[in-house]
């Protein structure tokens, strides 16, 4: 019996495992946690998520009160676009820039360019 208790002190392993047993042994806490500490901590994470929730509503009730205004703006907004799309449909100038246009592309037709779904079929030089 002394043997195996002499080969177990000179074996570095076990010594290690011995030695990692002692902290495990020290860093566990002796009891639990006491009752008043518990009740603290628990009343300490209500506290928190009570706090949580009412930045969360505050931050909806920001959001609800600011839904008027952005509606306004983009209502602003698709009115322009809106006189401007009429403008360029009802004035003289979008059937002068639609000739414009065609001509332009007219001229790139020896070019062979491909623009915005105008297609031409090349021919096959082998």
């Amino acid at each position: 019996m002394t043997d195996r208790r002499q080969g177990r002190d000179q074996n570095t392993a076990w010594m290690a495992a011995e030695q990692w047993r002692e902290r495990a042994r020290r860093a566990r806490p002796s009891r639990g946690m006491s009752g008043p500490r518990m009740i603290l901590t628990w009343l300490l994470f209500g506290a928190m998520m009570i706090v949580g929730t009412l930045i969360g509503l505050v931050f909806l009730v920001i959001g609800w009160l600011m839904l008027p205004f952005l509606r306004h703006r983009m209502k602003k907004r698709m009115e322009r676009m809106r006189a401007d799309q009429a403008q360029d449909l009802g004035g003289a100038t979008y059937r002068e820039g639609r000739a414009r246009e065609h001509q332009a592309r007219q001229s790139r037709a020896g070019e062979r360019d491909v623009l915005e779904g105008d297609y031409e079929v090349k021919d096959d030089e082998r």
